[in-house]
């Protein structure tokens, strides 16, 4: 039977169960490695941890409730699009939201910390909505997504306080939207 699963897709996976593992880590360390090392918060240019934790800070979670929320989403968006775009073009997203986030939740909000990879989703999010791009054209699925899941984050990031990082829904939602952009004109212009 274990014959006929496949690692269908392999950054998804490998993101997941790295996720996995990380959580799992925190819960045998009193949560020291998610702190340490899966939250980004800013500090010294010096401390090379900070270097891990720009990207690192998507592999942690608060809980499993967190890490569930994310997962579910990961896994349904994630996979389709890595068939789609292949594995190192969505990893080359990925890892870009990351940083971005990263850079961004150090020199705006540098009284707290971030992690999860609710960044990522989102930008996974809005690069699904643009997989029917065409020339000259912007899918409605694009305009509706935006309306719908981004103008939730807009408006929870200015009226509800409830310890999540809406500003970061945004940045990744931002990044999902220019590396869609990005990779349907390189294909175009490929073609």
């Amino acid at each position: 039977m274990l014959k006929k699963i496949h690692y269908n897709s392999p950054v998804v996976l490998t993101y997941f169960f790295v996720s996995l593992a990380v959580l799992m880590l925190g819960w045998l360390t009193g949560e020291w490695t998610t702190m340490k090392l899966f939250s980004v918060y800013r500090s010294s240019l010096a401390d090379p941890l900070g270097y891990v934790r720009l990207f690192g800070h998507v592999l942690g979670h608060s809980g499993y409730a967190h890490f569930a929320g994310n997962m579910v989403l990961l896994l349904v968006v994630g996979a389709p699009l890595e068939e789609k775009y292949g594995s190192r073009t969505l990893l080359a997203g990925m890892a870009l939201t990351a940083l971005a986030t990263g850079v961004l939740q150090c020199l705006f909000f540098p009284g707290s910390a971030l992690l999860g990879a609710s960044g990522v989703v989102f930008m996974l999010i809005m690069l699904s909505s643009l997989s029917g791009m065409r020339e000259g054209s912007i899918p409605l699925t694009l305009i509706l997504v935006a309306v719908l899941y981004l103008g939730q984050e807009v408006y929870a990031a200015v009226a509800v306080r409830d310890n999540v990082a809406h500003f970061m829904h945004l940045v990744g939602g931002a990044c999902g939207t220019a590396f869609g952009y990005l990779v349907a004109r390189r294909r175009a212009w490929k073609q």
